[in-house]
Order: structure tokens, then sequence, then C-alpha cells
């Protein structure tokens, strides 16, 4: 249980706008190449080779595919979205929280992983859904966003994973932190499972 938690944790860093840490973070997103004792190597979609040194005690969590039907009246969410014209605001991405992390970075707040973007934790109040996504209202102390959701958006949701998961071609997004003699090192790993998209 503890081991779950530590990576659900490890998953929701990567969905949220988190503390800022003292070392430097960098996110890294790919594909696993391979995992030798507690060093991880992933190549990106740009092509680039990364290695990562994984702490001793690391933990691994997932996202699996979900979608609009997920969303419910009382949901606690984080959604990831850009402005559009008029001010309205579109989503990116949608984390839906397991209810053991209710309240996690409620609220609506800037959102770093993309320019102009801004990240909204909150309770959903309302859904609508529409042949093409649809929309949610939601809600959080002192104030209330309604956020369209396209078809397209990344819609997931977090699941148990395991340290063997680890293998080649595995898809995983992890933040590490970079260290004086300029490697990376990272004591969580999120792996999309299959059909899933990786969060940003």
């Amino acid at each position: 249980m503890r081991l779950a938690s530590f990576a659900l944790i490890g998953l929701v860093t990567l969905v949220t706008t988190g503390l800022q840490a003292q070392t430097p973070q960098t996110r890294i997103r790919g594909t696993v190449e391979r995992l030798e004792g507690q060093s991880l190597t992933v190549k990106t979609p740009e092509g680039t080779v990364t290695t990562v040194a994984l702490a001793p005690n690391y933990s691994v969590g997932a996202v699996v595919k979900a979608s609009m039907a997920d969303i419910r009246k009382g949901s606690f969410i984080g959604v990831g979205a850009r402005p559009q014209a008029g001010g309205t605001l579109m989503a990116v991405q949608v984390f839906i929280f397991p209810e053991a992390m209710r309240g996690t970075g409620e609220g609506h707040k800037p959102w770093g992983v993309l320019p102009d973007s801004t990240m909204t934790n909150a309770t959903v109040a309302e859904t609508v859904s529409q042949v093409e996504g649809g929309s949610v209202t939601l809600t959080y102390p002192g104030g209330e966003q309604t956020i369209a959701i396209p078809s397209e958006a990344n819609i997931i949701m977090a699941a148990p994973a395991q340290p063997g998961d680890l293998v080649a071609g595995a898809q995983v997004a992890m933040t590490a932190s970079r260290q004086a003699d300029g490697s990376l090192s990272s004591g969580r790993v999120t792996i999309a499972k299959p059909g899933a998209q990786l969060p940003l």
C-alpha cells in the first residue's frame, strides 16, 4: 500500500503544478530502451537517448485511458487547458484523481508544462457530453471554471504498476533531478498502459 501511494504521488506531480524542488528538475518522456539494475535508459520522441539513475526505493505507477463517461458529477479531476478566443478554456489533458487523492493541489493556477496554459484541480459540479467531446464545470474554494473537453484531449486515470513493467518498448514519463555532475536521478516512473497517452 505504501509503495502504491508513493507511485500515485509521483504520478500526480506529472499532472499538477507542484512545489519547486531545490535541485533543477526536468521532465522525461519516451520509450524504455533497457533497465539495468537501477539504471533506466529512455529514448525520447526527439530521438535523444537519456539514462536516469533510479533511487533504491523507486516506485512505479501507471495511467490508463479514460473517457468523458468516466468524468462524473462529484469527481475530483485535474484539467490542463489552454485559452481560446473569447477567454474560454480548452482542455489538453484531464486526469481523474482516485478518491484517496481528493483535494490535491486544489485551485486554478498557471501550468508550466505548456505556454499560456492553466491547471485546474477541482470538483466536477456539472458535465455536458456532446458528440465530439463535452465540457465540465469545476468548482474550488473561491472560484469556478467551465472548460471544454474536445474529443482529442488526453483523458487518463491512475492504475497500479510494478517495476517489472519497465520493459523495452514501455512508454514512460518521469520528473528527474539533475545532479551536480550532470547526471539525472528519479524516484518515480509513470507507465502508459496500452491505449493510454503519457501525461504531459
